[in-house]
């Protein structure tokens, strides 16, 4: 029974250090035009990305969050819904978020297919 114990409170310990390494989408990620506009369209852009812990908007798309899926690896795969650009109605996607390997403060967002949409920075 104690070697039981000391194993839940292990798992307790790296459960929390998995949460800490996870992404904090609290405040909002962008690149310099999906930040300058993140309040509303303030300067026209055909690139821009920006990330919240609710949506993912493009330039020319609209992506609200149905569900997050922390992995692992410390990756999020998030499930959406999207509205494009001249397009009816909405198709339901997924997203992988990631810490980008070239810097840690970066957030990489990737489509379903693995296809790299852009790297985003803390909106300040």
């Amino acid at each position: 029974m104690r070697g039981f114990r000391l194993s839940v409170a292990m798992l307790v310990v790296l459960a929390g250090q998995a949460s800490a390494a996870g992404i904090d989408l609290s405040k909002p990620y962008g690149d310099k035009y999906g930040c300058i506009n993140r309040n509303g369209q303030e300067v026209a852009a055909d690139q821009m990305l920006l990330l919240t812990d609710k949506e993912l908007v493009t330039a020319a798309s609209a992506c609200t969050f149905t569900q997050k899926q922390a992995q692992a690896n410390g990756s999020l795969v998030v499930t959406a819904t999207c509205e494009a650009e001249g397009e009816e109605g909405q198709e339901p996607t997924k997203f992988t978020i990631e810490r980008s390997a070239k810097s840690p403060k970066k957030l990489t967002i990737a489509d379903e297919d693995g296809n790299v949409m852009g790297e985003v920075s803390r909106c300040k």
